[in-house]
């Protein structure tokens, strides 16, 4: 008997404008599909063009007539990043749906990003935070709901304050977990500061289970010329049904923490099956490394510091 997938119901997105990161294949892609099938105006920022045309082919396909548009981003540079605010600031529409999607996983050697920040926490960390600060106008103007994702790596874990660039001692997985912790954080002080400020802005987290997406394939530009074991593991897991998600189900915690009327601010949505790893999506407790209101705050603080870009306190 074939296995029941799980879903949600986009509710209707018309006029409204979506901005997804990391959205040229993978988790990204389906949720970037699904939102412009609501009707929303999504937004593709990608650093690879003849990835993000193979999504906009993949998207018209399936939702003939979507509005869907590309632009330019590096999350590992910060000027790439304050470009891309600058070109959608300069075209002035609010955004009402932003979900932080991209990341790298698990280089096997340690990589720096082009400001000398450590690969992982420079892109799935600092490079979202500063999208955030230079979007913050339209985000404002949209009341946007900001989702960002996270993963099971931070059910465990701490941050490196010692050394956040892992530049005495780097461990791949480490370096990954903080680079969630951190982002993670980040996203749950943005909600609280939203709150107390009036910003208008509802921040929640979400996080795709495991499934057998491209974050553990072979990728060229994190040194990795074959996929790991733990990917083809988790392939083999997934055509069986066993356990784990598929790339489909794996979006759905970012899409109904984004768009569900009943998805709050400071809270987390995560897969419902065992372990959390696959299944219907559900809110979920946070994890133990992100309950700390005071290590949230520090890394508000220390973030805007390295990214040089203020982000509003009032």
């Amino acid at each position: 008997m074939p296995r029941t997938r799980p879903d949600i119901t986009v509710p209707d997105l018309t006029g409204r404008r979506a901005v997804v990161t990391g959205a040229s294949d993978g988790v990204g892609l389906g949720v970037a599909a699904r939102l412009a099938a609501a009707g929303a105006e999504v937004v593709l920022p990608v650093r690879n063009p003849r990835k993000g045309e193979a999504a906009l082919a993949a998207i018209a396909d399936r939702t003939p007539g979507a509005d869907v548009s590309l632009r330019t981003l590096d999350l590992s540079s910060l000027a790439s990043v304050a470009d891309l605010g600058a070109t959608l600031r300069e075209e002035g529409r609010p955004i009402h749906i932003l979900i932080n999607n991209a990341g790298v996983m698990t280089p096997p050697d340690r990589q720096s990003t082009a400001d000398g920040f450590e690969l992982q926490f420079g892109t799935n960390h600092l490079g979202h935070v500063a999208l955030v600060a230079h979007l913050m106008p339209l985000l404002r103007a949209g009341a946007a709901r900001v989702t960002s994702q996270i993963s099971v790596a931070a059910r465990s874990g701490t941050i490196n304050w010692q050394d956040l660039d892992w530049e005495r001692s780097y461990d791949g997985m480490r370096a990954y977990s903080q680079s969630k912790i951190a982002f993670g954080l980040f996203g749950l002080e943005l909600d609280r500061r939203s709150r107390a400020h009036g910003w208008g802005i509802t921040s929640n987290l979400s996080h795709p289970g495991i499934a057998p997406t491209n974050l553990l394939s072979a990728r060229s530009e994190v040194g990795r010329d074959r996929p790991t074991l733990g990917r083809r593991v988790i392939g083999a897991l997934s055509a069986r049904g066993i356990l784990v998600g598929t790339p489909e189900s794996a979006g759905l915690p970012a899409l109904l923490a984004a768009t569900s009327p009943e998805a709050r601010g400071g809270l987390f949505y995560g897969p419902g099956g065992p372990g959390n790893l696959g299944g219907a999506p559900a809110e979920q407790k946070l994890y133990p490394p992100l309950r700390s209101a005071d290590e949230a705050e520090r890394v508000w603080t220390v973030s805007e510091e390295l990214v040089r870009v203020g982000l509003m306190t009032g």
